[in-house]
């Protein structure tokens, strides 16, 4: 027991930490008046969109608290845990972010070394805000009672929660995205980012409330569900609850989040000149240092250098699948450079063109984690743990990739608010480049820690109420239809999520529009858009719509195991697993492709406002709901139906 409170004294560590980068972060100066003024509004917007997404939420966790507590009092207490500390997770890291962005564009205006610097610090709250939280959170629970049942709602919660704000966080984002660009780029000829333009604030808003706090919550429940299912395996496996190989998952998050730590601090001091290869060295010390812990972690509880090697074949494969992320996304390759040259043939040549290279990108990632789990089974021959361990390495920089991420949108804010305030800056467009390039490069890693995360819930699942007893099943026709069912219900929940954005981008355009034509004065920069109002509408349809996506991830595994039994859905379960991580991938590789063509267009200025460059954001904003809605949703749709199905196991057998 000793293992696991020294491994939970090290998330407390880390809240020290994110306070200590907080104070220093608030202490940098914000810039000139202007700068000041522009960074307000995106903090109104995000205030108000939080606020009332927020209270959205909390409302259908209260309404669901009553069953649970029906049935056991610790279920309730363990679901509102763990809504409340993804909430909490993903606003910690969301509140900083907010407020690195205007720093970090003054710092920008001289020093492109103290801007990152800055940037990485804030998304760094972000990152270790996610690891120590969901620590903090099991952990407790674990020592607290002495059943793996009640623990598996805390889990639940926080897909939950993380399913809306993620839903819901990418709606609003890409609605104002796609209503900024379709006006101003295409009919108006505005630049991006420009002060003329009624959604460009709620374009900025929506980085933060998207990439920021939906990420955070994606992750969040991500590692939450592994250290779950690690819990319940290993009961099962070993039959002891309170054993000390039930500190390994417990000393790898600890091992992750010191990693973090030590990487961050590295990160503030080296003087490296390109943030790109300050980034990747980043990564390889972080990596190095897991590889370590992991050891160290093995040896003190398993003993079992197979289990070791098994976890680091799960952090290599999570890293891996940036070798994909480079291939399909960097704006110099080949292509991006394909898909830019087709926009030449019109808008739909540039789309058939990305769709062709977004419907083989999902063959790497999906390759590469089937390789590790595969090499996993051999290598212990056939264990579920050793399956376990690669699991709970694709977790272990979960840290450092969250901190990539959210410094991804404090480096596009920062943009943003040098272009409204006419500030002139150095070195803040390569910061952006690699911002989208971290961005990318978390979408794919969220994707493949997913798959095996969802691919371990179903394994446990199938622990729990025995599916190996009858094997014949498997071959029955209700089994297939299970399958199949479970097979189309990524296409429906994602065809919900699309259709809520376009919807929402709709009235995005009209507005921009209607304020454009009625007021001529906005466009000669001689009266103000109202930015609030694209705020608010964007924040409206985005909570409006984003209840019924997540209603189906709970909804279907409840009706197919109440009715037609624990076979098919596991069934359905696996049909969904299947599908998933087929389209999640297909979705976030053909939005980033399509994003890119566009920006590599973007460079060459003389493209800029042409046929072409209209081609280009047509493709743009198709690709942007798939890539920041549908995609990232699907991680978390795939792992709450799992993590559902877990919950009403016991009522199964």
């Amino acid at each position: 027991m000793i293992l696991v409170y020294s491994a939970l004294a090290v998330g407390a560590v880390a809240l020290a930490v994110i306070v200590l980068l907080a104070i220093r972060l608030l202490r940098e100066p914000q810039g000139n008046p202007r700068m000041i003024e522009v960074a307000g509004y995106i903090r109104e917007g995000v205030n108000a969109f939080i606020r009332r997404q927020y209270k959205s939420i909390l409302l259908s966790v209260a309404a669901l608290l009553i069953p649970f507590a029906f049935f056991d009092i610790r279920l309730a207490f363990s679901f509102a845990l763990g809504s409340f500390l993804s909430l909490l997770a993903a606003y910690l890291g969301l509140r900083i972010a907010v407020e690195a962005n205007v720093r970090t564009a003054y710092a920008a205006t001289s020093s492109p070394l103290k801007a990152f610097r800055i940037a990485f610090s804030g998304g760094a709250v972000m990152g270790l805000s996610v690891v120590s939280l969901s620590l903090l959170g099991v952990g407790s629970l674990y020592l607290l009672y002495n059943d793996p049942f009640p623990i598996i709602s805390f889990g639940f919660g926080a897909s939950l929660a993380a399913l809306f704000a993620q839903l819901g966080g990418g709606i609003f984002t890409k609605a104002a995205d796609i209503g900024a660009d379709l006006v101003g780029k295409v009919e108006r000829h505005i630049p991006e980012d420009d002060p003329r333009n009624p959604a460009v604030i709620a374009d900025l808003v929506g980085d933060n409330v998207g990439d920021c706090a939906g990420r955070g919550a994606d992750l969040f429940e991500s590692i939450s569900d592994d250290y779950i299912t690690a819990i319940i395996l290993t009961t099962l496996l070993f039959g002891r609850f309170r054993s000390e190989i039930m500190a390994f998952p417990f000393l790898l998050g600890a091992t992750g989040i010191l990693s973090t730590i030590a990487t961050i601090a590295f990160m503030r001091r080296w003087h490296g000149k390109k943030p790109i290869l300050t980034f990747n060295i980043g990564l390889l010390l972080m990596a190095t240092l897991c590889i370590i812990g992991a050891l160290i972690s093995c040896i003190l509880t398993i003993g079992d250098l197979k289990i070791f090697l098994t976890t680091v074949a799960g952090l290599i494969a999570s890293l891996a699948v940036g070798i994909a992320v480079q291939y399909y996304m960097e704006i110099n390759g080949r292509v991006i450079h394909e898909v830019a040259e087709s926009s030449k043939g019109g808008a739909a040549i540039n789309i058939l063109t990305g769709m062709a290279y977004a419907l083989q990108s999902p063959f790497m990632p999906v390759l590469i984690i089937a390789a590790a789990v595969i090499v996993a089974y051999f290598l212990t021959g056939g264990s579920i743990y050793g399956i376990l361990a690669v699991n709970l390495g694709t977790d272990l920089a979960i840290g450092f990739i969250m901190s990539s991420d959210a410094f991804g949108p404090i480096c596009d804010n920062a943009g943003g608010i040098a272009e409204m305030s006419q500030t002139r800056t150095i070195g803040l467009d390569e910061l952006d480049a690699l911002g989208n390039t971290t961005k990318a490069y978390t979408k794919a890693f969220a994707t493949s820690s997913g798959m095996v995360s969802t691919m371990m819930m179903f394994i446990t699942y199938a622990q729990l109420v025995n599916l190996y007893e009858d094997s014949g099943n498997l071959l029955n026709p209700p089994y297939i239809a299970g399958l199949l069912i479970g097979a189309i219900l990524p296409f429906v929940f994602s065809s919900m999520a699309i259709k809520a954005t376009s919807k929402a981008a709709y009235k995005i355009v009209d507005e921009v529009r209607r304020q454009l034509k009625k007021n001529p004065a906005i466009l000669e920069g001689k009266a103000k858009p109202d930015y609030a109002r694209c705020v608010d509408i964007a924040t409206k349809y985005a909570l409006k719509r984003m209840m019924a996506p997540g209603m189906l991830a709970i909804v279907s595994p409840i009706v197919i195991g109440g009715l037609l039994g624990k076979y098919v859905l596991g069934a359905m379960l696996l049909g969904c697993l299947i599908a998933s991580v087929v389209l999640s991938p297909f979705f976030i590789f053909g939005g980033g492709i399509w994003d890119n063509a566009k920006k590599y267009i973007e460079r060459k200025f003389w493209m800029k406002y042409t046929l072409v460059h209209e081609a280009a954001v047509t493709g743009d904003t198709v690709g942007d709901p798939l890539k920041d809605v549908a995609g990232p949703s699907l991680n978390i749709f795939m792992k709450l139906t799992a993590i559902t199905a877990l919950l009403i196991a016991q009522f199964l057998v």
